[in-house]
């Protein structure tokens, strides 16, 4: 049965259950539960598994040579779920520590299934809200990449830092304004029109928009901002009249 099958009083104990097991696996050094958690199909089931690594590696300090060991034999697995997983309990982990989970990042930005990938990019963007300048400096050294969706991703995965600080982003963004592959190009215009909404957000962008050189590029991001302001208007700060009005009046063509 699945997670959201079950009431909310099965839930709540559901979740008790996997925390006590997972807790009791790391204590003893198993991994079985933690597998049949970290590998279940059901996403909820996964969350709550990984969660939990999170919430024992900061309330029980002892059990975290435990924690690290067993991640570090699990991301090994040839079961993707569980290599997603990893990548997501690791994540929950360097909110705070990101020194000692970035090789699990650096792994999993180059892993074979676009599941873990996946991971990696949620990852980034949890990560960076709560510990932006290790995960951003960690960022900043893929953004020029070889690999074209080793681009795009690391682009994706600051996207939510820069919805509420995009002057943290932007400087990072502008290294890929000359890139010469569309789909890295296109997610840089998704994420300029995504960190451009909220309140003050517009006029940072717009300003450091003013210091790019590839104009084609910026009048589509201008033009995606212009669109975003319309999508999510029920979201943002100014309308999409009030943000043409903006651009029209503080970008310097």
């Amino acid at each position: 049965m699945a997670f959201y099958d079950l009431t909310k009083e099965e839930r709540l104990l559901l979740v008790d259950n996997i925390n006590k097991e997972i807790e009791q696996d790391l204590a003893s050094n198993e991994t079985d539960k933690i597998i049949n958690y970290f590998s279940d199909e059901d996403t909820y089931i996964r969350k709550t598994g990984y969660l939990a690594i999170g919430k024992i590696f900061y309330s029980q300090p002892q059990l975290q040579a435990s924690i690290f060991s067993t991640l570090k034999t699990l991301m090994q697995s040839q079961n993707e779920l569980i290599r997603q997983s990893v990548i997501n309990a690791a994540g929950e982990i360097g909110k705070f520590h990101f020194d000692k989970i970035q090789h699990f990042m650096d792994a999993g930005l180059f892993d074979k299934h676009h599941r873990v990938r996946n991971a990696v990019i949620g990852s980034i963007k949890k990560m960076g809200e709560k510990n932006p300048e290790p995960v951003l400096a960690w960022a900043k050294s893929y953004l020029k990449h070889e690999d074209k969706e080793i681009r795009r991703e690391i682009c994706h995965g600051i996207e939510l830092r820069g919805r509420t600080h995009p002057q943290d982003i932007l400087p990072l963004l502008k290294t890929l304004e000359f890139d010469k592959t569309r789909r890295v190009t296109d997610t840089l215009i998704h994420v300029l029109g995504q960190i451009a909404y909220k309140n003050g957000c517009l006029k940072t962008v717009v300003s450091h928009l003013n210091t790019w050189k590839n104009k084609p590029l910026v009048e589509k991001a201008l033009d995606e901002i212009v669109d975003v302001h319309k999508r999510y208007k029920k979201f943002a700060v100014l309308s999409q009249q009030q943000a043409i009005d903006y651009i029209d009046k503080h970008y310097k063509q």
